[in-house]
């Protein structure tokens, strides 16, 4: 089986070469890395310069995470978006999140992150590129900021907010994605049930720490990279009671359409 990983933050994998070599060997084909400011995103940027035989087809996005929001990176951020527009495939990971003890209470930082937010979905636009979108805390706010700023390309990111808001991001024929998560958890499941294949990919979000479900029903933990892609497969395989190989053709198709990927080895 062939997969793209459509969210996985290299920059921050620690033995990245070896990470990458055991996901081809898994049959991962490309990955999208996400960077949460400048500096990760020239990171990601520099590791898919440097490509390699053995590795999956490395693509970029680049943005400013809400927990990093600042003005002065912010416009080091931009001005690389524009500088490297043809290398680079998405903005993000950018959005809201207003569940950060040091913002909850915070009206400015929650002002500071609608700024970055506001400013990176109007650069999207203005370059017709897809957007990836966190959201924890401001589900309904960062909807409402992307239909008032009119980005096309939209995809929703590991949802876990209200059944009524999800439906609305349906609604707009917006994406989501599944993560490992799904094998176990209430929320990714009840959001997964009701995304259409037709608007889901599947990522791992590398590094992040999930379970492994054992045969007992006990969770086993585990640092994602990559390869770990296939474990969403398997958890959206079963939640949608369809085969993997047809969930794989779909989420692929997906993926290739959204971010706008030439891959001659998925097909």
């Amino acid at each position: 089986m062939k997969i793209i990983d459509t969210h996985a933050h290299l920059d921050e994998i620690l033995d990245i070469d070896s990470a990458l070599v055991r996901a081809y060997q898994s049959g991962v084909r490309a990955v999208m890395a996400p960077g949460v400011d400048g500096k990760s995103s020239k990171k990601n940027f520099e590791l898919s310069q440097r490509q390699q035989d053995g590795w999956p087809k490395i693509y970029v996005a680049v943005g400013m995470h809400p927990s990093q929001a600042n003005e002065n990176d912010l416009n080091d951020c931009i001005a690389f978006i524009s500088h490297q527009a043809m290398s680079i495939k998405a903005v993000g990971e950018i959005g809201l999140d207003f569940w950060y003890p040091w913002v909850k209470k915070s009206e400015e930082k929650k002002e500071l992150q609608r700024y970055v937010f506001k400013r990176q979905l109007e650069l999207a636009r203005q370059l017709d590129f897809p957007v990836i979108i966190h959201s924890r805390g401001a589900w309904q706010e960062c909807l409402e900021t992307v239909l008032a700023i009119g980005n096309q390309k939209v995809l929703f990111h590991w949802y876990s907010g209200p059944v009524d808001i999800f439906k609305k991001i349906l609604d707009k024929g917006f994406f989501v994605s599944a993560t490992p998560a799904l094998s176990y958890s209430a929320h990714a499941k009840e959001a997964i049930e009701q995304a259409p294949l037709e608007q889901l990919l599947i990522e791992t979000d590398s590094p992040v720490v999930f379970k492994r479900l054992k045969e007992d029903g006990m969770g086993e933990e585990f640092r994602a990279e990559p390869k770990d892609v296939f474990v969403t497969l398997e958890a959206v395989s079963f939640l949608k009671k369809k085969e993997k190989q047809i969930v794989l053709q779909k989420v692929n198709e997906n993926a290739k359409y959204f971010f706008n990927l030439d891959l001659e080895e998925i097909r």
